[in-house]
């Protein structure tokens, strides 16, 4: 036999036992993806509802991100249960039907795995009201559209910025303890013109009535503007922000940092308002949900 044909047949035999270990041992993917399971609060999800979603795996698991409707979530780790918690939601747009979340979980020993769970949104109904307001707000004049424009800006610059770190801790309080006057979704006529759909939910309050933080945050905008009046949002991290308008007095400034309970605000009726009361709403990364499912929820 040449001498060439010996050293192959060698290298042959030398690497057959790598070769059979190889194939007889599992991918580590084969036995180490973990088994999880997704359950969600609300139970019964609608278009513009917030969502709580609850995460447990087996084995542990040392990261967890997700993905849903295209915007990132934010999971938090609770011992005590065992479980991940995530807020997000659906906006008032979103059509019924399935909706896929993406988890992306780290296990304690380093290896990742991708997984998608199916969440199904049902249609919710919202009603129509016709109101009245001064004419400036429903055809406002060169001037106006300026300054409603260049406000516009503001408000995109600073809702674009979504921060890791999560200010709010547990459930969040009504931001005045009065009776709410308009609910959240109501398709909104002004002067015999559709206009807007109500993105928050009105209270009933009179003018220099005490606003409260509804959970902890920074203050992200406080001024004066068009249509909101005196207009006060916090960012309580993970991209969830709250909103109040209509203020006729703010008392805290941007950057400050607030816990819940503290009194931020005072009612008013300014902006595009048909008398006093508070205007208040949340919004989730872009998405506006609806504050009275949101107060009603237990969270972490």
């Amino acid at each position: 036999m040449p001498f060439a044909a010996i050293i192959r047949s060698m290298l042959a035999l030398a690497l057959l036992p790598l070769a059979l270990h190889s194939q007889s041992r599992p991918a580590r993917s084969d036995f180490a993806r973990p088994r999880i399971s997704v359950g969600h609060t609300p139970a019964g999800l609608v278009n513009g509802s917030p969502c709580l979603f609850r995460v447990q795996s087996a084995p542990p698991l040392k990261d967890l991100a997700g993905v849903f409707l295209g915007r990132r979530v934010f999971f938090n780790f609770d011992a005590s249960t065992g479980t991940w918690y995530g807020l997000a939601g659906a906006g008032i747009d979103t059509p019924p039907g399935p909706h896929s979340l993406t988890l992306e979980s780290t296990l304690l020993t380093g290896g990742r795995f991708s997984s998608v769970h199916s969440i199904t949104i049902d249609r919710a109904k919202y009603r129509a009201a016709e109101l009245a307001v001064p004419s400036r707000f429903t055809a406002p004049d060169a001037a106006a559209r300026a300054r409603i424009k260049a406000e516009r800006a503001i408000k995109s610059a600073a809702f674009r910025r979504v921060s890791r770190e999560r200010h709010w801790s547990g459930r969040f309080a009504a931001p005045v303890d009065d009776i709410v006057t308009e609910p959240f979704g109501v398709a909104r006529i002004f002067n015999g013109v559709l206009q807007s759909t109500h993105q928050g939910v009105d209270y009933r309050a009179a003018t220099g009535t005490p606003v409260l933080a509804m959970n902890g945050g920074r203050v992200l905008l406080a001024r004066e503007m068009f249509h909101e009046g005196g207009f006060l949002v916090l960012d309580h991290g993970q991209g969830l922000l709250s909103l109040h308008m209509h203020l006729s007095r703010i008392d805290v400034r941007e950057g400050d940092r607030v816990a819940k309970g503290q009194i931020v605000a005072r009612s008013g009726e300014n902006g595009r308002a048909t008398g006093p009361h508070l205007h208040a709403g949340v919004r989730w990364q872009g998405l506006y949900l609806d504050l009275a499912t949101l107060l009603k929820m237990e969270l972490p």
